[in-house]
């Protein structure tokens, strides 16, 4: 590892502390800013030691209300009340403003950064969505508080800052070990038996979700039968709360690595539960009912809703396609064999186009029934051995899709023709 800071200025502050303290608070904001900058440069260049009073701790944050913010967080803290100082290193640092951020996204190509703040600006954001903030105060020698700070600097160049995120191997908790690991080889000793009990990558993800939300039907749609392994102790660490745990556990040259923790920001208020009318068990259970009624009101009419068979059919072709493209055209590793690619097919699309039509498509069709059927009927086996867990909402959605398909079954066998 090259020495870090030493791409930065080496230029020494003469200002006594009293007298800066001074010239300070008589600028406008926008000059604090850029000496902020410029201070905090100095104070953490290599001709900067931190002072035998200053702490190095792990920030965990509990989760918010965003989808991506549902997890909580984790960053590092440096403090040197000696020298001003208090900062934080946050990995989890991405910008909206990316060349093609949503393709990147999407393929699971988007780098994430490191980043440096103020912990007080820090804490205000965290206090604006009313999350809880944890601090673990690092057993650190001086010289290993150096250690760490010259790593985090030297992450922290332009040419060092970005990296490949994965959310289930490589994020912002994730870093939290392997940044002292890497600063201090051989100190660190994570313990293997830290977890009462272990659970899978899905379980570890829907522990913070609820079933009958978007997030998490959607999340359960998106990923596939790879997050259904249990994860190692060590594997748990993607989420927040199981590196707070984990640091509790660890110790540092034998000794515990958790000096103290304290709680910097409690929650105010209560969760809220959510209006059942935007919830998708609510919608899914809306389209099983117009579904079952219209399937009634056909059979009586010896007729067909070609509508409403379209939608089925290309809304789970569509699904279908999504699936395809997160399994084999992204880099992503969560998205991997994905059984629900058996009832969401992508065929479904074409199909979707031949029923709506007036015209009998022909017996192909009511061979390729039978054929989505089975596939249909085989997903809830996948499930009771346990191959790949499926949202408790995908009841719903399998019996609308039986409900329509054996209707139409029955349908194009029996040589019918009226169509609405």
């Amino acid at each position: 590892m090259k020495p870090f800071g030493h791409r930065h200025s080496s230029i020494i502050l003469i200002f006594a502390p009293e007298f800066k303290e001074q010239i300070y608070y008589c600028m406008p904001l926008s000059l604090k800013k850029y000496l902020f900058a410029f201070f905090t440069l100095w104070m953490i260049s290599s001709q900067a030691q931190l002072s035998p009073d200053a702490k190095i701790s792990v920030i965990t944050c509990g989760p918010g209300s965003e989808l991506y913010a549902s997890f909580g967080h984790s960053a590092f803290r440096v403090q040197d009340p000696a020298k001003g100082l208090d900062l934080v290193y946050n990995y989890g640092t991405f910008d909206f403003n990316t060349p093609g951020f949503y393709t990147k996204f999407a393929k699971g190509q988007l780098l994430y950064s490191l980043s440096r703040n103020s912990f007080e600006n820090f804490l205000y954001t965290y206090q604006l969505e009313d999350r809880w903030v944890k601090e673990q105060i690092l057993a650190l020698s001086p010289e290993e508080e150096n250690k760490v700070l010259q790593f985090l600097e030297y992450n922290y160049l332009p040419e060092n800052r970005d990296y490949l995120y994965d959310f289930l191997d490589e994020n912002c908790s994730t870093k939290i070990p392997e940044v002292l690991e890497r600063a201090l080889p051989g100190r660190l000793a994570l313990d293997k038996d830290y977890l009462e009990q272990t659970y899978t990558f899905r379980q570890l993800i829907q522990q913070y979700l609820r079933t009958n939300s978007w997030s998490s039907l959607g999340i359960d749609l998106a990923l596939g039968s790879v997050i259904d392994r249990k994860a190692s102790p060590r594997e748990h660490i993607f989420l927040p709360d199981y590196v707070l745990r984990q640091m509790n556990h660890a110790q540092l040259n034998g000794e515990p690595l958790v000096k103290k923790e304290r709680s910097i920001l409690k929650e105010q208020g209560e969760e809220s539960s959510a209006l059942f009318l935007l919830t998708p068990a609510f919608w899914l259970l809306l389209l099983f009912l117009i579904t079952a009624l219209i399937s009634y009101r056909d059979f009586r009419n010896g007729s067909r809703s070609r509508a409403l068979d379209s939608f089925l059919l290309l809304f789970t072709g569509i699904l279908g396609v999504l699936i395809v493209f997160l399994w084999f055209f992204t880099d992503h590793t969560a998205t991997l064999y994905n059984y629900n690619i058996l009832w969401a097919f992508p065929l479904n699309l074409l199909a979707g186009i031949v029923v709506l039509k007036k015209t009998n498509p022909g017996k192909w069709l009511n061979g390729y029934l039978v054929f989505i059927l089975g596939m249909l009927l085989l997903t809830p086996v996948l499930w009771i051995l346990n191959i790949q867990v499926f949202s408790p909402l995908m009841i719903i959605i399998w019996a609308t899709l039986g409900l329509r398909y054996a209707y139409l079954y029955r349908y194009f066998k029996a040589g019918l023709s009226p169509t609405l």
